[in-house]
């Protein structure tokens, strides 16, 4: 009977500290931002900037030295492909370097002087790219524009020159290896479709961590002593009901917003959507479990509410190339690999990207959801010793606090004594 008492015992006070914790996170503005705004507002936002995925009509300058036939088609082909508009002719490099210089242009095609000659001549007709690389997208549209025009025409003059007798045997000469390009991700060749799901998965995590952080150092600011756990209020005696019940609070609300960012967002705005609803819950939840802990683990650390916020813009950024997605994963340092093995959004990243835009299976994530559950286990664990660390301390300072009360109240005794003493004398 005992056993069954100490049950709902528990369940009572899981219950309660759930009820208190959610009517924190409404009363708390702070917070309320960060759990329901932020993950409302910022991925939208996000997907905004990368809707239009691949870039177009990128502005370029040229160079013809050539004045030819022949340099007049390739202007005429490259102006006619839809990632480049040829915007400027300069009169030599100097002036086609200050139109890039002041972002007129993106790129400069420098066509020589001797081009048609060194092409009907039997000899390689060179044109000299230059781009700006500071842009990932505009260098590779304007480089592989030239590239695209520049075999075109190769195989048409091979045809010309070539002799032979039959369309196919000129076709054939011209060109003997030919290859067939086939996107298997991201046919579009987008950036966003790449990108975004690491940063919506980013999104979810660093919001939790943010939000418990706050509603950590609104507990301490409250707290006469500083302390996270009420010592005085005697709900707060067992500390996994106390762990689970804020756990269950964050849960709760951010169920919601996980299928948000995993299904609403990408929908709104077209991104791939490949993963079924079961692979999608089966990811979410070790997911926001461990993003959970980990954040009720960071959030002991913090006493003041704008220390959290410090922490967790330093390390946005950092957080997002360890994933492996904006950079890749083979040039990340082996001590920073390490580092992201820390962290729920590397994994869940990672997972997310090959489920929904890229058809794996569950099986195929496997090493992934395995490791996000070895997080959520490890994460609850330390949460708990922390939490019970934060009990003893808060009970440490209660006796202590004690004490001294006990030794004022001694001291204002013998006062008054002495006084007494005096008097009567």
């Amino acid at each position: 009977m005992s056993i069954f008492h100490n049950i709902y015992q528990g369940l009572q006070e899981l219950c309660y500290i759930w009820s208190k914790e959610m009517t924190q996170v409404v009363k708390d503005e702070g917070v309320l931002i960060f759990f329901i705004v932020v993950p409302l507002v910022y991925p939208l936002l996000y997907s905004w900037i990368y809707n239009n995925e691949v870039v177009h009509e990128v502005p370029v300058c040229v160079v013809d030295d050539s004045h030819s036939q022949l340099s007049r088609q390739f202007i005429r082909m490259c102006d006619a492909s839809p990632d480049v508009h040829v915007k400027y002719y300069a009169q030599d490099l100097d002036e086609a370097k200050s139109l890039v210089s002041r972002q007129l242009v993106k790129g400069v095609y420098l066509i020589p002087s001797s081009f048609e000659g060194d092409v009907y001549g039997l000899k390689q007709g060179i044109v000299s790219v230059f781009c700006d690389m500071s842009l990932m997208l505009t260098y590779k549209a304007i480089f592989q524009t030239a590239q695209t025009v520049t075999m075109e025409m190769g195989t048409e003059l091979k045809t010309k020159l070539g002799g032979h007798y039959t369309v196919r045997e000129e076709a054939i000469a011209s060109r003997p290896l030919d290859y067939d390009d086939v996107p298997i991700f991201s046919p579009a060749g987008g950036y966003g479709s790449s990108v975004l799901p690491a940063v919506l998965m980013l999104i979810l995590q660093q919001t939790l961590v943010l939000g418990i952080g706050l509603s950590a150092g609104t507990a301490r600011e409250e707290n006469p002593y500083r302390n996270l756990i009420p010592i005085g209020n005697p709900h707060y005696k067992n500390t996994f009901s106390i762990v689970m019940g804020k756990a269950m609070c964050y849960f709760m609300i951010f169920l919601v917003m996980g299928a948000w960012l995993s299904v609403a967002v990408p929908h709104l705005f077209h991104f791939p959507q490949l993963a079924t609803g079961y692979s999608l819950i089966c990811l979410m939840l070790p997911y926001i479990l461990a993003s959970i802990f980990f954040g009720m683990m960071v959030s002991c650390t913090v006493r003041y509410r704008e220390n959290v916020m410090l922490l967790v813009v330093f390390v946005s950024v950092p957080l997002l190339f360890m994933t492996g997605v904006s950079w890749p994963q083979s040039n990340i340092p082996s001590f920073w690999q390490g580092v992201s093995w820390l962290f729920p959004s590397t994994f869940g990243a990672r997972a997310f990207i090959r489920l929904n835009s890229m058809g794996a299976e569950l099986s195929d994530v496997a090493h992934e959801l395995r490791i996000i559950w070895i997080q959520a286990a490890c994460y609850f664990v330390l949460t708990l010793v922390v939490y019970r660390f934060q009990f003893y301390q808060a009970r440490y300072r209660a006796l202590d606090r004690l004490k001294f009360l006990k030794f004022l109240k001694h001291e204002y005794e013998v006062k008054m004594k002495e006084t007494k003493e005096t008097k009567e004398v």
